[in-house]
């Protein structure tokens, strides 16, 4: 079972009330309140992955604007005895929604739209190995490349403000992939200036134009990342999937201008601009589908838009890009 040390720190009488609403949750394994320390006492949780979410919510509705309290949410790493888990329970589990709360898919995932130094290296660094891989048709240094790129962290952090309504958030993320696309774009065109490359590679050609497996893969990649936040499943491999589909290409724009070859280049951005749509479609309905939004109503409605209007440009732009596939088809 999936536990979680939940602890509430809260004025007396705040703290008290809490519990005594609490204590006939199915999904608290133990409850306890300790000693009262400046007007204060703590209130102490472990709770099962039931509910949890609504657990979470309820004890911040418990709190009313200007009362000074604070939660704090740890992972369970062990506990003796094991609880004891009803069959229906863990027959309701296993289709449940989510296991991450949205409070820790925030912590997690908020990080991921910081536009810092080690971001920026990271892009640099992992454009320089994928563009040398490409060019020499080395598939595993290609890879490699994959493994050092962060363009997981800004996509899934605009999926999730979106669907939350986080406008700050939304913000934050676009400025931080818009910078990591734009800089994987500029050091391969400098590469592409300073060094010798074979710009003829299969690997490289492969990048010029978008094909219906390069759409399943961004697809299956926006989906794979939301899916592996919501149940707390490891992201690394996830985000090589999301680099896979988003740095080759900006590389492969690169060296292509340097080249002066605007032609395949143009193919690359329409890659690149196919790929960036459709993770960000697949996994916003990913979270629609998990129902990951916010807790008060005011937040949910501007959720609603933000979803609403999330979806609609990312539909929009997969129609545009249908539209010109088919056109392309017709005029050869």
């Amino acid at each position: 079972m999936s536990l979680k040390y939940i602890q509430v720190t809260a004025p007396s009488a705040h703290a008290e009330a809490l519990r005594s609403t609490l204590a006939d949750r199915d999904s608290i394994v133990d409850l306890r309140l300790s000693g009262i320390e400046d007007g204060e006492r703590t209130l102490h949780l472990v709770a099962g992955p039931q509910d949890r979410q609504t657990l979470l919510d309820d004890i911040q509705g418990h709190f009313g604007p200007g009362t000074d309290w604070r939660m704090i949410v740890l992972p369970v790493e062990a506990s003796v005895p094991q609880p004891e888990e009803p069959e229906e329970v863990r027959a309701r589990l296993a289709w449940a929604a989510t296991v991450q709360t949205r409070e820790e898919l925030y912590t997690t995932i908020e990080k991921g739209a910081s536009l810092d130094t080690n971001y920026l290296l990271l892009v640099a660094l992992s454009t320089i190995v994928a563009a040398i891989g490409m060019s020499e048709d080395n598939i595993a240094v290609v890879i490699g490349a994959m493994v050092i790129a962060p363009l997981l962290g800004p996509n899934l952090a605009l999926i999730l403000a979106t669907a939350l309504g986080d406008r700050d958030l939304i913000r934050r993320a676009l400025t931080t992939g818009t910078a990591g696309v734009a800089l994987a774009i500029a050091f391969s065109f400098a590469l592409g200036l300073v060094m010798p490359l074979n710009l003829a590679a299969a690997e490289l050609l492969a990048r010029t134009d978008v094909s219906l497996s390069a759409v399943a893969l961004a697809l299956a990649s926006g989906a794979a990342a939301a899916l592996s936040a919501t149940t707390g499943l490891s992201s690394t491999l996830v985000g090589v999937m999301v680099a896979v589909a988003l740095l080759p290409p900006a590389a492969t724009i690169g060296l292509m201008l340097a080249a002066g070859d605007v032609g395949r280049a143009s193919g690359a951005a329409l890659l690149l601009c196919a790929n960036v749509i459709c993770v960000n479609l697949s996994g916003q309905l990913v979270f629609l589908l998990r129902n990951v939004r916010p807790r008060t109503w005011l937040e949910k409605r501007a959720a609603r838009q933000s979803v609403r209007l999330g979806l609609l440009v990312w539909a929009a732009g997969l129609l545009a890009l249908a539209a010109f596939f088919v056109l392309r088809d017709a005029a050869t």
